[in-house]
């Protein structure tokens, strides 16, 4: 998840993730994302379908299924909904 924050242009930052997972209806502070970055919190099936699509990337990438990075991570000036 870390990774892909990062690599989205510009940044995302976990409280910028944060807000708009709230803007999703999911609530995970910036404390709660630094613990799951950290694997010291477990997600919930509904959290890890709104921080992909939060992210923009597969749910298989985030659980480290599929290898190949996503295309969002190499566009330029992502911007959510």
């Amino acid at each position: 998840m870390r990774l892909a924050r990062l690599a989205l242009r510009p940044p995302v930052s976990q409280e910028d993730l944060s807000g708009r997972l709230t803007a999703k209806g999911v609530q995970i502070t910036q404390n709660g994302i630094s613990k799951l970055e950290t694997r010291q919190r477990y997600l919930m099936d509904y959290e890890v379908a709104a921080i992909a699509k939060a992210l923009r990337v597969s749910v298989d990438w985030l659980y480290g299924e599929s290898k190949k990075s996503p295309i969002s991570l190499n566009s330029p000036n992502l911007e959510m909904n």
